[in-house]
């Protein structure tokens, strides 16, 4: 059962007491990413993220790795376009002790020049890891074509040219602005019991941040087509298309539209272009569900020679998808499928903190596993049909990232 509870400050909290297990992860979710950045400080919400790692007053970054080595821990975090996660995840006894780490990071982390300058070579590195990687830069140029100049269409990791510009003070400033209370989550499950709640009220229960108007405008879909040069082996090519917001009616007929589309290895997509064709190693469909709007996408990676040939049947199945419909047998499997792999989730504490954190943060409630069973099981053949009609047409976006730069022709 989780358990909520809201402190005087506004940071809410939720816990899931799990007894059977030994282990207790927790999440410090934070209500702010790369869509509440401009142009000028785009990246800083990863960059902070790095920060929190490299020292507080009282522990250097050693100590802090060492704090949790020494206990057989793991901690983390990452950044999303909407929010940042700092989590840990430790054996049960030990869960004051990570906590208070945590805490410390949050709360009194430094900033220095010294750990600024070598951070931000780290994640010039980082970027350039990723400019070596085209498999997952054509997914940022997607998100470039369709949203254009708003910010959800803004790299994570910011730019070399942008992280210049960071030091304490912009550093301290953001967070100041953007972690208020109201925009944090504390997430916990695992072997822990209800006074833990007291616990984490007394460490974060009391802060004050300060408030920075945001643009919240509606991103819109645009049709747009962005295409890099690279020298590659591969072309890597990604078709957007305009999906539905995180707490959209549809989103479930969705999660199984797409799963049969290309989320799996069954998939109406794998099996044609990998299985039937040989065309590509890697190929996949997904959906990205933000708070206003959302898309899917559709990746696929082959030589260049053969992109025309990659394009034709990717178009020739979702024309397939659309003019014939699914089969009461697909929907059938993907179900079980989905119902599987979440009580299979249901297992690892670090999964059941993520659900709920992000479940408090986006939605601000909580479906039981019986009532998330039930969305799935309400899914039709008939709703599926209707909304791949609905989302599958003209009106799409293109990535491409190819030896040639040439777009495939349809």
């Amino acid at each position: 059962m989780i358990k909520k509870y809201t402190c005087q400050n506004g940071l809410r909290i939720v816990l899931e007491e799990i007894p059977t297990v030994r282990s207790v992860a927790i999440g410090i979710w934070v209500g702010t990413g790369s869509r509440d950045e401009g142009l000028k400080n785009n990246g800083i919400s990863h960059f902070l993220e790095h920060m929190f790692f490299k020292g507080t007053k009282t522990r250097s970054a050693r100590d802090i790795a060492e704090a949790f080595d020494s206990i057989g821990g793991q901690v983390n975090a990452f950044t999303s376009k909407e929010y940042t996660c700092y989590y840990a995840k430790v054996l049960d006894n030990h869960s004051q002790f990570a906590l208070e780490i945590l805490a410390d990071m949050f709360f009194h982390s430094e900033f220095v020049e010294e750990e600024l300058k070598k951070e931000k070579n780290v994640v010039f590195e980082e970027i350039k890891m990723y400019e070596d990687t085209p498999d997952d830069i054509v997914h940022d140029l997607l998100g470039k074509a369709i949203y254009e100049d708003h910010s959800l269409g803004y790299p994570i990791l910011g730019t070399e040219e942008t992280l210049e510009t960071f030091n304490s003070e912009t550093l301290h400033k953001y967070m100041h602005d953007m972690y208020t209370p109201d925009r944090v989550v504390i997430s916990v499950a695992g072997n822990v019991s209800e006074s833990f709640i007291k616990l984490i009220e007394a460490l974060f229960g009391s802060y004050q941040g300060g408030k920075e108007s945001v643009d919240t405008s509606q991103p819109i879909f645009h049709a747009n087509q962005i295409v890099k040069k690279k020298d590659t082996e591969q072309a890597h090519l990604c078709l957007g298309f305009e999906g539905l917001a995180i707490g959209h009616k549809e989103i479930y007929d969705l999660i199984v539209l797409n799963n049969i589309l290309g989320g799996s290895m069954s998939s109406r997509l794998f099996q044609e272009v990998r299985e039937q064709r040989g065309l590509a190693y890697s190929v996949f469909s997904y959906h990205s569900s933000y708070k206003d709007t959302g898309m899917v996408t559709i990746y696929g990676g082959t030589g260049a020679k053969q992109l025309n040939q990659l394009f034709e049947t990717i178009q020739m199945t979702l024309d397939e998808f659309k003019r014939e419909g699914v089969t009461d047998r697909e929907v059938h499997n993907c179900k079980e499928q989905l119902k599987g792999n979440l009580m299979l989730s249901l297992e690892s504490t670090n999964s059941r903190m993520s659900r709920n954190g992000k479940n408090e943060l986006l939605l601000g409630k909580h479906r039981s596993l019986d009532e998330v069973v039930e969305e799935i099981d309400r899914v039709t053949v008939n709703n599926i049909n209707q909304l791949a009609n609905k989302i599958f047409t003209d009106k799409y976006s293109i990535s491409l990232v190819s030896p040639d730069g040439k777009l495939p022709k349809a």
